[in-house]
């Protein structure tokens, strides 16, 4: 079973925070499913990810293209099933099936918005309630902080 990190942005844009976890979790080997709910904001993601340093080059495309089972990210407004990470965003829903079939989920939510920070909530309350490890982040102070854990795993 993987576990469900949280992360509350307030202080960075979501773009420049999801390069950065996208940038470790290759390094960790996985693949990457990058969660959306809306296809313009899907399209935006892209075009970010594109305008990286040649240095920080992210290797991506968009879900539907004829390479998706080669692409180490895809982006998606549906579950691909070709991932062991999943990054949601934008309020994308995660379910405990796919936490407990996957390395690890990172649902990123902006801190700014009530949507937002409530759709976290409740997708916290309800993922811990069926027993999922998960961790909340927040990067409040300026520096990215672990403020709670719930269901870690005993040694």
């Amino acid at each position: 079973m993987g576990a469900v990190y949280f992360y509350h942005l307030t202080q960075n844009p979501l773009e420049r925070t999801l390069l950065l976890l996208l940038e470790k979790a290759l390094q960790a080997g996985w693949r990457i499913e990058v969660r959306a709910i809306d296809e313009k904001r899907l399209a935006w993601l892209d075009e970010q990810l594109w305008l990286g340093s040649e240095e920080s080059f992210l290797p991506h495309g968009l879900s539907g293209g004829t390479h998706d089972t080669q692409q180490p990210v895809v982006l998606s407004l549906k579950p691909t099933g070709q991932a062991n990470c999943i990054m949601s965003v934008d309020g994308a829903l995660i379910t405990q099936d796919e936490v407990e079939a996957s390395n690890r989920i990172c649902i990123i939510f902006n801190g700014l918005d009530d949507r937002e920070l409530q759709i976290a909530r409740q997708q916290w309350k309800s993922l811990t309630e069926a027993g999922c490890q998960a961790q909340y982040w927040s990067e409040e102070t300026g520096h990215w902080q672990k403020k709670s854990e719930k269901n870690a795993p005993t040694s």
